[in-house]
């Protein structure tokens, strides 16, 4: 085995367990490999190692890698900040979009979605522990945004994500990622299944609090570049 298909390896077995520990079913949580700043021969390593789906924060850099590996099967998720004149490219480029914080950016890929294609799946990243530098969606303001990003078309709104400030104990790390479930469970939206929870540093808290997706970069690939 290589070394990253070692690394892989450690990381689901750690998402197993936590998914035990928290009396969730086997499989309910899914990696997203994250990969930006990484080369392609990584990816590929992963990839090779049962790996499918990588996400990428950084468009020019994602679009090369793309077209690099077009011949793999990869499901590629965008999962940084999003400029208004780079919606094009994501909606063309894309099978999921974790980081839509505004209704205009919902509005301008739902709009330059390619009709050949499925619909862009969608979370709206939300600022869970309401920092000033940070982007996401409000807590209060969430239903109102769910409501109209639901209604556009060629984009389907799957969930939400989030990056909660750093924390120290196990109970820190859980309680933003409990506050944003139980906002989401009590709108009584099925359709809502995506809870992008959790990187390296609180997989497990996010899981135990209700994580679908876990975005792990750093404890597979190493630091970034």
């Amino acid at each position: 085995m290589t070394r990253i298909a070692i690394k892989l390896q450690k990381i689901i077995n750690e998402i197993r367990h936590a998914e035990a520990e928290a009396r969730r079913a086997s499989h309910s949580v899914q990696l997203l490999a994250v990969s930006k700043t990484k080369p392609s021969n990584i990816i590929i390593e992963a990839y090779q190692a049962g790996q499918r789906h990588f996400g990428e924060s950084y468009l020019q850099e994602a679009l090369l890698k793309q077209n690099e590996l077009a011949h793999y099967q990869i499901t590629w998720h965008f999962i940084g900040p999003i400029q208004s004149n780079k919606t094009r490219q994501i909606a063309q480029h894309f099978s999921w979009v974790h980081s839509v914080d505004r209704l205009k950016i919902a509005s301008r890929l739902s709009e330059q979605r390619p009709r050949d294609l499925p619909p862009l799946n969608v979370c709206l990243q939300v600022n869970i522990s309401q920092e000033p530098t940070k982007s996401g969606v409000q807590l209060s303001d969430l239903a109102d945004m769910i409501e109209h990003v639901s209604q556009l078309p060629n984009i389907a709104l799957r969930g939400v994500m989030a990056i909660p400030e750093p924390a120290q104990t196990f109970a820190q790390q859980k309680q933003p990622y409990h506050v944003l479930y139980q906002a989401v469970q009590a709108l009584g939206k099925p359709e809502l299944d995506t809870f992008s929870f959790g990187m390296t540093g609180d997989l497990k808290a996010a899981i135990a609090e209700g994580a679908t997706i876990v975005r792990v970069g750093t404890a597979l690939f190493g630091m970034r570049n």
